[in-house]
């Protein structure tokens, strides 16, 4: 303990699931391993899900995974360190892309290595977060197609992830009439050119991405779907949640994953501090309220391992606050005795943490898994 307990059955469920949906209207899953550290175990369950590729924002993930012999398509979804193409090119197939110095430096690292590498341009549509304004998109294709050992193979967009901005109709019909633009431009001057394959025009886009988890709102609207014919999802894979309302998707397992934490100290305490008042730890603390002599229990995880206002604690528990090492729990009408591991349902920020904290365990379960025990004889609260 601290631990997850991730249940590879049910995130092998949520994977085909939405694999089958969205491939009923032609859109291909790929499926995004970075919440895990690129841990092969989940990247061996979503490509038996159906999954057409894998994602990952960490070059080292990524050469995590081929060290375990994954040799499925895999592609950084993060744009690449100038300081890493030798390391991108080696590993992974495809990059997501904005800056064609990088792009350059790519083709001379995949050049070196005798190698093709795929590019995907990403397009902003409004999220601020990386893409190549829409204007500007066909000058950079202009200086890329010469480039040796690179192949454009699509576009794609990133939204909700910094600013809220929703996938919607709009920008998606934009990032589909910006592929149309391209490739009709491209298929006038190829003809113009005779056809000649020594001439600088690219086949048609074969990668529209349209985004990731928080596009299923759109799309399960009856999004009009236009030429976006991927999206690259992580967060409704293993949550069973749409990131923009985090709303359980109907037929999707919300509880694969679960937090498991020890009891250190349970004690009754005062509901109220007392004392001169000032900053704690981390920050200014909420204001709190006095309700009486509570049943305080503390368990042996922190700030350094989890966002705590990631966790849904268990009914009847309430989280008050967190220090480095410690999470600070109101246990309501009973007292729990140390040593009680108690269950949390983590949301995304909260996974994060967990699976890059050094002090947390992970033990996968299902059927997929060998399963071992992580519970003790004492009682388990479950939310």
């Amino acid at each position: 303990m601290p631990g997850l307990v991730i249940d590879l059955d049910k995130i092998h469920h949520n994977a085909k699931t939405l694999v089958m949906r969205l491939g009923a209207h032609d859109i291909s899953v790929t499926g995004v391993t970075k919440a895990f550290c690129g841990a092969p175990q989940l990247a061996k369950v979503l490509l038996r899900a159906g999954v057409t590729s894998l994602g990952d924002s960490r070059i080292e993930n990524i050469e995590r995974l081929r060290e375990a012999g994954i040799d499925a398509t895999i592609t950084l979804i993060r744009s690449p360190m100038i300081s890493q193409v030798d390391r991108v090119v080696a590993a992974a197939d495809i990059s997501l892309n904005t800056e064609p110095a990088v792009i350059h430096a790519l083709s001379a690292a995949a050049r070196k290595a005798g190698k093709q590498h795929g590019i995907i341009l990403m397009v902003e549509l409004g999220d601020l977060r990386e893409g190549i304004m829409p204007c500007d998109i066909e000058n950079i294709l202009q200086s890329l197609r010469r480039l040796p050992n690179i192949n454009i193979i699509g576009l794609g967009t990133n939204l909700a992830c910094r600013s809220g901005i929703s996938p919607d109709d709009d920008n998606m019909a934009s990032l589909s009439a910006l592929a149309e633009h391209i490739d009709a431009g491209d298929a006038v001057n190829a003809t113009n050119a005779g056809g000649t394959e020594a001439g600088p025009f690219m086949p048609p886009l074969s990668v529209i991405s349209g985004g990731n988890s928080s596009n299923l709102d759109w799309f399960f609207a009856g999004g009009t779907v236009g030429r976006i014919n991927n999206l690259r999802l992580g967060e409704a894979i293993l949550l069973g949640r749409e990131p923009l309302h985090r709303q359980p998707i109907p037929g999707l397992h919300t509880d694969a994953i679960r937090l498991i934490a020890e009891v250190i100290e349970s004690k009754t305490k005062p509901s109220k501090p007392w004392g001169t008042a000032a900053q704690t730890a981390f920050g200014t603390p909420a204001a709190i309220d006095d309700t009486g002599d509570i049943f305080q229990s503390i368990l042996a995880i922190g700030q350094q391992d989890v966002d705590p206002n990631g966790l849904r604690p268990p009914h009847g528990i309430k989280i008050l606050g967190a220090s480095s090492d410690h999470l600070v729990l109101d246990t309501g009408e009973h007292p729990v005795p140390v040593g009680t591991e108690i269950a949390f349902m983590p949301d995304y920020a909260a996974l994060l943490r967990c699976m890059t904290s050094p002090y947390v365990d992970t033990t996968y379960i299902g059927k997929t898994a060998t399963p071992r025990s992580v519970f003790k004889s004492v009682p388990v609260f479950q939310g």
